[in-house]
């Protein structure tokens, strides 16, 4: 079933680049004091992985497939502030703790600009985690075929759809959906040109009638029209990708399993990194690609067995993605460029954009690293040659070419962000006092807590601390609000919250910080946890600290205020 393409003309796939990759000064110390920041590889417990995603929560998922993934990502937060991307393995993938924490220690002492890092593992009892660098800005795959989750809904494959068709033209594109008895509905997309290959559902239970409200259309509308990847921007991706595969071969861990878009993540400031996930199995004993078998190297098809240059030949595939802004399949991207049609092959979405001396570059590249014979593919620090010269708008930074916001650069401080960075207690009891329990979920409201009053005579420990707390007794208050949380009847981060601030008022940081962190635990989207973190530590003398929670606080606000 593989793609053979020895056949191919050379122009496709002969390399004028034999130079070494030249190294910027520059760039170099960057680099190192970058690194001087991660920590040493270390060994977790179970426990402070269990605190750092709030107790493995479903909303601080990450990975694309969510909790029904076989391994699941979750984004967290260390103790001190540090974020990290913390994948939980099957627990049957590495049954001996022995051999994953030894791979896992390998790994974790690469250390590259290029790469998410590892920092750290946990092998505790029947628990297989890596914890690695947090990368904020989602993955090549969202950015690239642009399947953003819209209300939590997931996007997926129209091919795998009975009652969802996704029809494109030159000057319209109409979605529908139709099936036994179920209404009919046909939405014109005026002006839009490329051809889109993913769309998104909202079904019932029964899974047959798909319904879509004004709100959820506006919100795909606004998907469609996001703009697409820059040229520039992609042929960093490709650069960035091949130097963190040559540093890994040079390391001697050439071996990288199941490359594809979703390995690449970017960072705060929109450089793409190679996730450091792929450089170990899933299982140890398992299969090293999942993905559909058009895309796996023909050898791996015939063996089993991943070699360098498979990692070079799913290379290909990505410049494909790249190229095409679809995810195509090797054998019928090389019939294309055997019938040199490369404009059916390069997304519409980047007309202008290059040259066709550049166009065909990319092309004669892919073609090379997706040759049916393994030797007959280049290696990773030729395709750093061969990409460098490609380069263009290298003065743009990344995070501009992407058009996301600067990560590095501070966001404006809301009152509440300004009352904490001056460790203005007053102003803080102010701004939580007007917001009451607006903020908790489900039952866990100023109602709701009235309700509970009436019925379980416990909960006036609530009432008596909100008293206390109004009237600024915060030793009061915390005694209340301590015997609320003991009784472990109902959970509320505000109560954690004005329990964190009235620590802070009778001078016990440390507690409040303890209480801020499990009103993130309860609540890992609540701004308000993070800026009252950022104030302890602040208080307890630990300001890079502070100011990490701090900067965490007003994204999230940000966020809230943006979705609002």
């Amino acid at each position: 079933m593989g793609c053979e393409c020895s056949k191919l003309t050379k122009c496709c796939w002969s390399s004028g680049y034999n130079g070494s990759v030249p190294e910027d000064r520059n760039e170099v110390n960057e680099e190192k004091s970058e690194l001087d920041d991660l920590p040493a590889f270390r060994e977790y417990n179970i426990e402070t992985l269990r605190m750092a995603t709030s107790g493995f929560s479903v909303e601080n998922i990450v990975s694309e497939h969510g909790e029904k993934a076989p391994n699941v990502v979750y984004k967290g937060k260390l103790e001190n502030q540090r974020r990290v991307a913390v994948k939980r393995f099957n627990r049957s993938a590495w049954p001996d703790a022995r051999q994953f924490l030894e791979e896992a220690r390998a790994v974790g002492q690469l250390r590259n600009h290029r790469l998410a890092n590892l920092v750290g593992c946990c092998g505790e009892g029947d628990e297989r985690l890596l914890v690695a660098e947090f990368m904020p800005n989602d993955t090549l795959a969202k950015h690239l075929f642009h399947c953003k989750s819209l209300s939590g809904a997931h996007s997926f494959a129209l091919a795998s759809s009975g009652y969802c068709q996704l029809l494109s033209s030159i000057s319209k594109l109409a979605l529908y959906y139709g099936g036994n008895a179920a209404p009919f509905c046909y939405i014109i997309i005026p002006g839009y040109k490329q051809e889109i290959s993913y769309c998104y559902r909202f079904c019932n239970a029964k899974d047959s009638l798909l319904f879509l409200s004004p709100l959820l259309l506006l919100e795909l509308l606004a998907v469609w029209e996001s703009q697409p990847m820059k040229w520039a921007m992609r042929l960093r991706v490709a650069l960035h990708l091949a130097q963190a595969l040559e540093y890994c071969t040079s390391k001697g861990r050439a071996l990288y399993h199941d490359l594809n878009a979703y390995r690449i993540v970017f960072d705060d400031e929109g450089n793409p990194r190679l996730s450091c996930f792929g450089l170990m199995k899933n299982r140890r004993d398992g299969k090293s690609y999942s993905t559909n078998l058009a895309f796996t190297p023909p050898e791996y098809l015939r063996t089993g067995r991943v070699i360098p240059e498979s990692v070079i030949y799913s290379f290909g595939t990505l410049l494909l993605d790249l190229l095409s802004g679809k995810h195509i399949p090797p054998s019928h991207a090389l019939d294309l460029i055997r019938d040199r049609n490369i404009q059916m092959l390069t997304d519409s979405c980047l007309e202008g954009q290059f040259t066709n001396d550049d166009g065909t570059e990319l092309v004669r590249l892919a073609s090379r690293c997706l040759q049916y014979e393994p030797r007959e593919r280049p290696n990773s620090k030729s395709l750093v040659a061969a990409l460098i010269p490609l380069q263009k708008d290298t003065e743009v930074p990344s995070h501009e070419l992407m058009g996301i916001q600067d990560g590095a650069a501070a966001l404006p401080l809301s009152p509440l962000g300004e009352a904490c960075l001056r460790m203005d207690l007053t102003a803080i009891h102010e701004i939580l006092e007007k917001l009451g329990y607006k903020d908790d979920e489900g039952t866990a409201t100023e109602l709701s807590f009235q309700m509970w009053t009436n019925q379980k005579q416990e909960t006036l420990n609530t009432k008596k601390g909100d008293v206390a707390f109004q009237q600024k007794d915060f030793l009061a208050a915390t005694e209340f609000y301590s015997q609320f949380i003991d009784v472990g009847s109902m959970v509320s981060p505000t109560v954690h919250a004005r329990r964190s601030l009235s620590y802070l008022m009778t001078n016990l940081p440390q507690e409040a910080l303890n209480d801020a962190l499990q009103a993130q635990a309860i609540s890992p989207i609540w701004h308000i946890a993070s800026y009252l973190q950022a104030v302890a530590l602040f208080v307890l003398g630990r300001e890079n600290e502070a100011q990490a929670a701090l900067k965490e606080g007003s994204t999230l606000e940000n966020k809230r205020s943006t979705n609002a």
